[in-house]
């Protein structure tokens, strides 16, 4: 994965966070889930959102696997 990372998605919804790790994973796209560890600073309340973040070079189709999945409305606009 290169330096430049964009983010796809933002949400509390660790079900939605495992999915897309699924499907990114399955199509060889890398990833990386920003604020993940920070359950243990918020007590594991989940309010504190975490971010998808993918290659800028793989962003078109992250997006596409993520919509084609049902998933579009969780998608950062951009």
């Amino acid at each position: 994965m290169g330096s430049d990372l964009v983010e796809i998605l933002r949400t509390n919804d660790l079900v939605v966070i495992s999915i897309i790790e699924s499907l990114l994973t399955a199509e060889g796209i890398g990833f990386f889930v920003a604020e993940q560890h920070m359950a243990v600073v918020e007590g594991s309340l989940g309010f504190l959102p975490r971010r998808v973040l993918v290659d800028a070079n793989c962003v078109a189709r992250a997006r596409r696997i993520v919509a084609e999945a049902g998933l579009a409305a969780e998608l950062r606009n951009g």
